[in-house]
This record gives C-alpha cells, structure tokens and sequence, in this order.
C-alpha cells in the first residue's frame, strides 16, 4: 500500500454517486427516485403511488371512525383488510413480471457494458417497469408472511395513530394533527420495505441477507411502539405507561432518522445482543464465544432464574443457586470434548490392537477434564454448598438490617482486606500502574533474555500465587457467606428479588474479581449510611442492588474508553500532520460548538453497550447499533491464509499456554469478554480478543497480521515498537518525569512480557560465501562425503526396519510434534526421505513418481495452503501436443530452467533473461542406449553376483538397480579419486556397530572397512549420482549451485537413471542440500577439523534440520512439528543476491499490550459501515491509511473476513486460568 496524503478523497467519484443514489432510497425504505439516468415519468409516478397506498387506506379507515361510521377497531381492521389485499396484488404482479422476464432473459445474451443499474423501460405495466419497481420475494414463505404482516401493520398502526387516541394523549388537536401526519410518513416507509422493494440498511450487520430478513427490521420496531400503546389501552389508569406512551408517540416520529443513521440495529444483531446483555447483566454470565453457546447458556440461566423463583424455601434457593451458579460458571466445552473424546475412543479401541491413545493437548492441570479436575470442583461444590447452608440456616435470622451490626459486618470488613490485597497485587504485576499512567518500578528492566527475566520476576510470581488463591479460592467463599446470611432472602419470592440472587451466587463464581469490587460499593454504601436507612435503595435488595452496580460500574467504563477515544481522533486531527485535513478545523469547531451533544452521543452509546462510530475515522461521531461482543456475525476462526500463517499456527499453542499464566497472574491488568490485546515479535503481529470468561477458565481468539508490511503497517508497526521500547527497555533508575507513560494517550497501553516458544528469523546475504572459489572447490567433497553418510544410514535404518517408520517425518528427519501425530493419517505409509520439488526433464519421471513430487502434484487434503498451478516442462508439453492437445507454452519452464524463491515474489526465471552460461537448448540431445556398445547397459538380472568378504557387509548392500547407471566404466574410473575412501571407512566404523552385537563389533568392524567389494559398490553410487547431477567437475556457478538446492537439475547423460530410482534421487538432492549446509556454517564458523565433527555436524542436520526451500511442502510441515532449526536458500531478483534463511525455535519474549477496546469496536463498525453500505473497497481509502495513535491500519486487518484480513485465525481457544 502506498501511503497517501491526508486529503485523499473519503469517497471516490463514482462511489459518491452511488452514495448518493443509495441513501434517500435509505431514508424513504425503498423507493428510488435518484437514478442517475433518465427514466419515463410514469417509474417515479408509480413509486410514489404505491408509498402512498398505505396512507390511502388508513386515512379510509380514520375517516370512517371520525365520522363515528365505523368504531376504532372496525376502521383499523377495514385499513388492514384494505393493505393486505394491495399487498397481495403487488407480490403476485410482481411474480407473474419474474416469470415473464425470466423467459425474455433467457432468448438473450447481456450486455455487460450497460450498468448494472439501467433498466430500458417500455411501458408502465412491463415486466421490466414491475421488477424495477416490485422485485419480488425470492421463497415463498415471505410472500405470504410480509403480505400478512402488512396488513397487520397497517390495521394497528391505523389504530395507533387515531386521531381521537392521540387527542386523548396530548390534548391539542394542533398537536395531534402534526403527530398524525409524521406518523403516517413512518407507517408508510416501514411498509414500503416490507411489501415492495427493501432498501440497503445503513446498520447492517451481516454482509448478505440469505432469508430476507431486513425487510422485517422496520416493521418490528414499529409493533414494539403499539404493543407499549396497547399496554397502556388496556391495562387501566397507570402513569407510568401513560407517559411512556407519550414519550413513544413521539419517539415514532423520529424513526427514520433513526434508521437512516443507523442507530436501531437489524433483527439478528438485536436478538443476539438483547440474549446477550440479559444474560452478562440479569442471569451473572459471560458473553459466549459462538452463537449456539450463548442461545444455549441463556436458555439454560433463564431456567434457573425460573426455577427459583418456585423453590418455597429459601434454603433450597440458597442452595440451588450456589450449585448451579457453580456449574454454570465452569468451562462446560470441556464436558463435551470429554463425551466426544470417549465416543472416538470406544468406535477406534477395535483398530488399535492394543495400542496407546493419543497423547493429550498438554499434562498441565486444566487443559483436560480428568480425574483431578473433577475431584477439585467436586470437592469446591460440596464446600460452598455446606458454608451456604450452614451460614444460611444458623446465622440469617440473626443478622440485623443494619450492616454494622451482626455476622455480616465481620465479613464486609473481611471482604474490604481482600480487595485491597488484590487490587494491590494485580497492579504491580504490570508494566505500568494506576491506568497506565506511571510505569510499575517493581517491573524488571533491561530484559536482555528469558533466563533473566524469569529469575528478575521470581518476586512477582510469588505474588501473583497469593492473589490467586485469594482471588479464586477466598474470595467465592467470602462472597457466598455474605450473600447468604442476607436478610433480603427472607423476602425472595418477588421477580426482581429472584432474578437478583440468582445473578449474584453466579457473579461470585463467574467473575469473582467484578463480583468482590460490586460487593464493596454496597459495603462502603452501607457503612457511609451508618444506622440510617436508605428506603429507596434497601427495599431493592443485596441481589438487585449488585444487578444496577454491575450495570452501572460496565457503561462508566465503556464511558471513559468511549471518551478517551473520541479525545484521541479529537486531538490527533490537528496535532498529527498527516492525518490534518483541511476541514479539520472546522470540524474541530463544530465539536467545540456542540460539545454537550457530543457527550450525549457518547453517553448514549454506552447506555446501549453500542460502538462510537467515527464517520470514516474522522470527528464526526454517531452511535453504531449495538451488537454483540464479538462485533461480528460469523464464526470464530475465519482468516485468509497465506506460506507465512504457519509461523502464527505454531506459536498459538505455546502463546495459550503463556497467556494462561499473565491471565492467572493479573500482569495483562482486568479480563473481560471483549478485551482486545496486541503481541509483537520481530515481524510478528499478534491480535488477541477475550471471547468468554468463567471460573477457572477463559476462551481467546489469536489472530495473526501480514508479516509483509506494507508503508502503513510499516508506520503503525514503528509506533508500538516505540511504544514497547518505553515500556520494557528503560533503564533502571528513574526521574519522576521518566516515570510517567508518554504514550497514554496511545490506543496500546504494555502490559507484560511473555516467554513463548517462537521461530526466531534471521536472513543473510551469501554474498562472499557462495560465489567463493574456494568453498566451491569443497562443495564437491563435501557433497560425497554426505552421500556416504545418507547411503550408510539407508542401510542401518532398512536394517532396523525403520525406514517406514511414522515417526519421521517427510522432511529432513526428526520426529513429530503432538500436534502432528494427531494430524497425519497415512504415517505408515511414508518414506523417511526428503520429498523436494524437482523440474527435471523427464517425462516419465513425472508420470511415474509418487514421492517425489511437485507442488501441483499435491493433493487438496495434502496441501495447507490451497491447490497449486502445477509447473509444466518442455517434455510434458512436447507429449501433450503429440497426443492432440492444443499446448499454450506461455511461461512454460525450459529444461534446466528453475523459479527463483524471492524473498519478495515469486517469479519464474523463464519469464526473464534464460541463464546463458549454463548453455540450455530446448531440445534434449538424444542418447542411443541400444547402439553403442561403449555404454555401461545392463539390466537388474543380469548383473555380477556381489561377494562380500564379510559377512555383515550384506547389510550395508544397495538396491541393484542403483548399480545400473547408463555410464562408461573409463568415465567411473578417473572419477574414483574423489571418493573420500577414509571418510567411507570412518562413517562405517561408527554406524557398523549399530548393526552388530557387542560382542562381535571390534572385530566385524574390522572386517567391514576392509571389505572392498563393499567398498566399490558405494564408490560407484555415489560417483553414478556425482556424475548424473553434472558436479563430476568442481562447481563453478552459484547460479548451478542454487539449480541443484532447487532440485532442478539439468540434463545430463544418467538423469534419467537417477530421476527412476526415486530414493537414490531423493537421497542425492538430499545430500547435495547438506553439503551446501556444511559450506554455510565452515564459512560462518570456520573448518570442521576432524571426521568426528563433521559427522556430528550430519547427524545434527538428519535430527534437528530442515534443509530446503519455503515454499515446499515439508518446510510447512516442518514448522508445524516445531522442528529446532529450518535452513532455506533463496534468491532475490531485485538485489540480484542469494541468501540464507534460519529459523530457530527457542523461548523468546513477545511483548503483549491491551488495546483501548472501544476504540477498537468504533473502527470496526465504521469499517462494517463504509464496506457494506458505502461500498467504499478502496484500497487507499482515507479510513485505512496509518494512524500512529489509533493503530487505524493494523485494527482493520484484525477484522473478520471479509471486512478484514488476518493471515491466521484461531478457533475459540478454551485454556484454564486457575
């Protein structure tokens, strides 16, 4: 992305056009009179018509019952009757225009340079004219349900909008005559949308509306106002709803300002925020992490609440509620993991054979529902449940109402220690103290590794223990004995007092640190009121009193976030001069002129849980609608993955496992479901949100940002490192000005340091390295050397019948992670040898391989990242076209031709200069195998005998087609000088014993290194291999260096021998792969000096190496598995440079910081509202250029897709917090 100035157009020509086509028809629910080409009188004429219909029959209605014709009800059923069949008329109009301009389409093609908005009318009733107009329904069920809810909707808003009903309500027929009017104009845009045509909502919450759902949006609200109304009719005299019904009367003028601006959220964001809020606020739950889970959870907290109020004793309430406030509160996914873990266990105990169950996720206490998990929340039930009711039984009818006095003041008193002891403890667990603005001096400085961070932080673990067993284990108790030795209990069998204790036995155990701070409000209530009574506030009861105080204490907190948010692009429109545009000093005027209705719109959207909305990220504030915590409709866990989502796949697992601890610790400050934090790493950007919080538990969503930054990642990424670097690298001694959080007004605010288990990055330039003579005149010796070794340890391994094993991975050995074992399906089926991507030019070897294969040649269930193009030589292509297929040989790859691995794109080198010195053709010179008689030609059967002077030597025998390379012996023979005959016997010496008994290994081994029958059939693999990979001369060219570490080897005369011997082949690259390995390091490190170091060297590469390119398959793998290191040969087009990449797996620390999370929430619902409704895709749109201080780019890439676009995005990650 290429930054651009701070006046790049909000909106670009053609979308301000559309814009503004598109939202009068907005406002009016549906009717489009902007076009924006021009059309006959009679579409605009027509539109009208059917808008006004509803005001037509009601106004019949209304005039009968004025003239005393008709009584209210019978006027209101007339209007209905009238509506219902007009609404009829028009859906089966419009499906009789469907089917008629279904068929007319089908005669023709379209034209697809039209736009896609213009319509050739030809009369008024064409089915052209019907469908612009009336598009119709696409189920039937909505045909016949929106016909019916039109009728209703105009039959009881006839009767809502009566003119003597309304006369009643105000007494001014001035005043009612304006109410009816406007009321009308409401009426008749919700029925608009629900009959003909439906407008795009501003507040949309899904970006397709599958079941037409939308149409109903309007109408819902409409018959919230009339059943309040009717409420009011028929309930008798009461003030309360009088006036409410007034207020809505009203209110229902303004609903289509309402809907315009999008406050007044769609039908699903509604259901599931109201579900929601109910349960966080009325039932003591948690925001869920899925949809089902929370219909679920509020399904089963509603039963509770009811159940209770039933129980006649207030015992057994007391009881009820702490067991199933218990219950509920703990991580029942688990359960389910458990049930479908025995079910899978039972259906494969018949397969297994006796064998061993897959090992668990992680050994740590609560990751798995097992015995001891069990046991402890068995043995907290039974305790909690025998402190209630002793407490309850014997102690309640003893306490007073007064606080002071009685059992409950010792253990307000007791409940007041413990929250200062953990407040205190949790704000020194962090890097910065007192709402970060001070930094914490007990927080370690310098952290120069993990070693010494841990040992610096011993102190702080210690204190972290105590605050969490006075959080987890304390507290619950302490709270339940206040709440049941309550004298509200006595009066329980009221809604209110019901609901109340049925939320706060919950709350004790669900969030046991919002439960302990409510408490003491009440506390501290109590003791300020002394002796006197507060009668409003007593009669309420310690359950709903806890109710309005949590209620109260989340919408301040949203009000600060909000406010300090909206201070921020306040002042950074001025003060940051890339993002000053030049209305924003007007802008800033305007806000300053009305600043008590902008603190109304940000008090408004706390009161509804509602994001603050910053129209395309400027001062222009408006209220989103509300929805749920998670922002956004769909899954957990969508992302578009790309080769680096690996890194982030990896380290999850041990970030859950690091997140578990700093959330146990209280380092990461408050939790609560919507609580967004950021993790940096090297290049590594990591988004992680709080979806659900229980006992003991708490559920995240990791997701992962591009780690190909562009120039506004780049900026935002700059700005939290500095932000980091304030933090955690300060020096030891600190002024108070030091002292202070010069970054507070920053949306990241550091938290902590956490040791992950994480790839370290480092990329070299080989410059000097790979094109030194020197290291290529060893390449050669080094590449025999590891070809001995890897054919020695074919034979052990065939030996030890392990060569199939599944424990060793496709790649360069090893063995698998947990994670992978569980994964792979087929693992005894897989070959220990390199799988690597080869273009050599061979037609059948490409028709016959199985293991070695290219990347078009994977399997969708194979490959993680999507089907790839498979590349094509000229051979493939040469056969395709002598069986009659038409071959487009664009971009085809030449023999010998290789796609460079770039650190910045991927290019194929045939679509550049082709590599001159190597000297390709097209063509491949043609070899007569059966005419000359010089060539070395025989077949597997008809080959010498070997006899091996010792008789262990059988195990070290090669397959016998090995032997058979199309090679004149003469040619083997001058090449025999090169084969390290001492390095052969060295490497024999200390593999033979691994095949020998104890006994017997001096002397076998003795035996062995002076078997020269051995010794000749290796000499001659490998020099056949030397030979057939063209390094039989000293290599000359890194650009032939990096062909061959590619795998793609020209021709040369014994190719085609060594490309059909799959394992011989793979064992070659293979070698080649670490003889390049070797060069890196000597030349880096310095010479090996001795055979013992060079074979240890080998042995580290085959256990604790991956050796190949990135963009092969085992390398994914390979990460995955968590191999300790990864080697990579690359080269860059642009620099025209080769280079080096490790990874190294080791503990490092990823800095983790929180997120202002209304900020967040705002952005998201201007991104939610500028992509669904304005259709503003721009990719250098105003609202996604880099903001240093609101992190604006990083915020939308964290988006769901396909809003956003993480890389990686984990499922609902449920880890323990005890």
């Amino acid at each position: 992305m290429v930054r651009m100035g701070p006046d790049v157009p909000l909106l670009n020509e053609y979308k301000q056009e559309f814009f503004w086509k598109r939202f009068p028809q907005t406002v009016l629910g549906g009717p489009r009179f902007k076009l924006g080409y021009c059309a006959p009188p009679y579409v605009y004429v027509n539109q009208a018509v059917l808008f006004l219909s509803p005001w037509l029959f009601g106004g019949v209605g209304t005039l009968l019952c004025q003239l005393q014709l008709l009584q209210a009800v019978y006027g209101a059923l007339l209007s209905g009757v009238l509506m219902f069949g007009a609404a009829a008329g028009v859906q089966a109009v419009a499906l009789y225009a469907g089917r008629q301009s279904g068929a007319v389409e089908r005669l023709g093609a379209p034209n697809i340079l039209v736009d896609e908005e213009e319509v050739e009318f030809t009369h008024c009733a064409s089915p052209e004219t019907v469908r612009f107009i009336a598009p119709g329904k696409r189920f039937g069920l909505n045909v016949v349900l929106h016909t019916v809810l039109a009728g209703l909707l105009c039959g009881f808003g006839t009767w809502y909008v009566l003119l003597g009903r309304l006369t009643a309500l105000y007494g001014s027929i001035g005043v009612s005559l304006v109410v009816f009017v406007l009321s009308w104009v409401t009426l008749c845009i919700a029925e608009y949308s629900l009959v003909v045509n439906t407008a795009t909502e501003t507040a949309t919450f899904q970006a397709q509306d599958t079941y037409e759902i939308t149409p109903l949006t309007r109408p819902l609200y409409i018959f919230i106002f009339i059943v309040v109304d009717l409420a009011d009719r028929f309930s008798g005299p009461v003030p309360e709803l009088q006036l409410a019904s007034q207020i809505l009367h009203v209110l229902f003028l303004f609903l289509p300002l309402l809907w315009a601006l999008g406050i007044l959220p769609p039908l699903d964001a509604l259901f599931l925020w109201g579900m929601e809020q109910v349960l966080v606020f009325g039932l003591g739950g948690s925001p869920m992490s899925s949809n089902l889970r929370l219909l679920l959870m509020f399904a089963v907290s509603a039963g509770v609440s009811v159940c209770n109020y039933f129980i006649p004793s207030t015992l057994g309430v007391v009881l009820f509620s702490t067991a199933t406030g218990f219950l509920l509160s703990l991580d029942l996914s688990q359960v389910g993991t458990l049930c479908q873990a025995c079910r899978a266990e039972c259906r494969d105990c018949g397969l297994r054979r006796g064998g061993s169950p897959p090992p668990p996720l992680s050994n740590t206490f609560g990751w798995n529902l097992g015995c001891s998990e069990v046991l402890l929340y068995l043995s907290l039930l039974l305790a909690a449940l025998a402190e209630a009711g002793l407490l309850h039984h014997f102690l309640a009818p003893a306490q007073p109402p007064i606080l002071i006095k009685g059992p409950q003041a010792p253990v307000s008193y007791f409940l007041l220690l413990i929250f200062s002891f953990c407040w205190v403890l949790r704000e020194i667990q962090g890097a910065y103290v007192f709402g970060g603005l001070f930094l914490n001096p007990l927080y370690p400085k310098g952290m120069s590794n993990v070693q010494t961070f841990k040992q610096k932080n011993r102190g702080l673990f210690i204190a972290a223990a105590i605050r969490r067993v006075l959080l987890y284990l304390v507290s619950p108790f302490a709270l339940i004995a206040f709440l049941s030795m309550d004298k509200s209990l006595q009066q329980l069998h009221g809604v209110s007092l019901s609901v109340g204790f049925t939320r706060a036995f919950r709350v004790a155990w669900q969030s046991s640190e919002d439960a302990l701070l409510q408490i003491i409000v009440i506390i501290i209530v109590r003791l300020a009121a002394g002796n006197n009574t507060l009668p409003g506030w007593d009669n309420l009861g310690t359950g709903v009193q806890l109710l309005l105080v949590g209620l109260l204490m989340d919408r301040l907190t949203q009000f600060l976030a909000k406010l300090k948010f909206t201070l921020t692009v306040l002042v950074t429109s001025w003060t940051e001069k890339k993002q000053r545009r030049q209305s924003a000093g007007t802008l800033l005027a305007l806000n300053a002129s009305l600043g008590p209705l902008l603190l109304a719109v940000v008090t408004l959207s706390a009161l509804l849980s509602a994001p603050l909305l910053p129209l395309f990220t400027l001062p222009i504030f408006l209220v989103g609608f509300p929805r749920p915590q998670r922002s956004w409709p769909g899954p957990v866990g969508t992302a578009c993955p790309c080769s680096d989502s690996i890194f982030y796949q990896q380290m999850s697992g041990s970030l859950a496992s690091a997140l578990r601890m700093a959330f146990a610790r209280g380092s990461l400050g408050p939790l609560a479901p919507g609580s967004h934090f950021l993790g940096r790493f090297q290049d590594r950007m990591v988004w992680i949100m709080i979806l659900e919080r229980g006992y003991g538990y708490c559920t995240v969503n990791i997701k992962g940002l591009e780690l190909q930054e562009t120039s506004c990642h780049t900026v935002e990424a700059r700005r939290v490192d500095e932000v980091f670097e304030a933090a955690f690298e300060r020096p030891e001694r600190l002024g108070f000005t030091q002292g202070l959080n010069l970054h507070w007004a920053n949306a990241l605010t550091p938290c902590a340091a956490l040791a992950v288990r994480v790839y370290s990055d480092a990329r070299n330039v080989l410059s000097g390295i790979i094109d030194s003579h020197d290291n290529l005149r060893k390449l050669q010796d080094d590449f025999l050397k590891a070809l001995v070794w890897l054919l020695l340890r074919y034979c052990v391994r065939k030996h030890k019948g392990s060569l199939w094993s599944c424990d060793e991975g496709t790649g360069i050995g090893g063995r698998k992670s947990q994670t992978s074992q569980r994964a792979q399906t087929t693992g005894n089926q897989l070959p220990d040898t390199i799988v690597v991507e080869s273009k050599v030019s061979s037609l059948r070897f490409r028709q016959d391989s199985s293991s070695l294969t290219s990347l078009g040649d994977w399997s969708d269930e194979d490959d993680l990242f999507g089907p790839q193009p498979a590349r094509r030589t000229v051979a493939l292509v040469t056969a395709e076209a002598q069986s009659g297929h038409t071959v487009l040989q664009t971009g085809a790859s030449l023999p010998g031709s290789v796609e460079m691995d770039s650190l910045f794109e991927n290019m194929a080198i045939s679509a550049l200069q082709p590599l001159q010195p190597l000297g390709v053709g097209v063509g491949m010179p043609a070899v007569d195998k059966g005419h000359n008689p010089e060539v070395f030609k025989e077949s597997p059967g008809s080959l010498r005998q070997l006899n091996f002077s010792c008789p262990q030597s059988e195990v070290f025998n090669l397959p016998t087609g090995w032997r058979t390379a199309p090679l004149l012996p003469s040619r083997l023979l001058q090449l025999r000088p090169l084969f390290p005959e001492d390095w052969f016997r060295f490497a024999l010496s200390q593999l033979g014993p691994v095949v020998q008994s104890v006994e017997t290994s001096e002397d076998m081994t003795k035996a062995l290194k002076e078997d020269e029958t051995l010794r000749d059939l290796h000499t001659q693999v490998a020099l056949s291999c030397l030979v057939s990979l063209g390094a039989e001369s000293a290599f000359t060219s890194p650009s032939y260096i990096y062909r061959l570490y590619c795998g793609d080897v020209p021709w040369t005369e014994g190719l085609e021998w060594l490309s059909s011997s799959k394992e011989l082949y793979q064992l070659a690259l293979r070698a080649f792969r670490f003889s390049f390995k070797l060069l890196f390091d000597q030349a880096s490190l310095g010479p090996m000096e001795s055979p013992e170091e060079m074979f240890s060297a080998l042995e580290e590469y085959e256990r604790d190496w991956y050796i190949g390119l990135v963009s092969e398959k085992g390398w994914h793998d390979s990460v995955l598995q968590e191999k300790p290191f990864l080697f990579s040969l690359g080269h860059d087009l642009s620099m025209g440079t080769y280079t080096g990449r490790v990874l190294s797996l080791q503990e490092q620390l990823v800095q983790v910081g929180r997120l202002n999370g209304e900020g967040v929430r705002g952005q998201w619902a201007n991104l939610s509202w500028e992509l669904l409704y304005a259709t503003n895709d721009d990719e250098e749109r105003y609202s996604i250029q880099a903001h240093p201080f609101m992190l604006r780019n990083l915020t939308v890439q964290a988006a769901d897709p396909p809003l956003g676009y993480p890389i990686y995005s984990s499922a609902p990650l449920h880890f323990p917090c005890l």
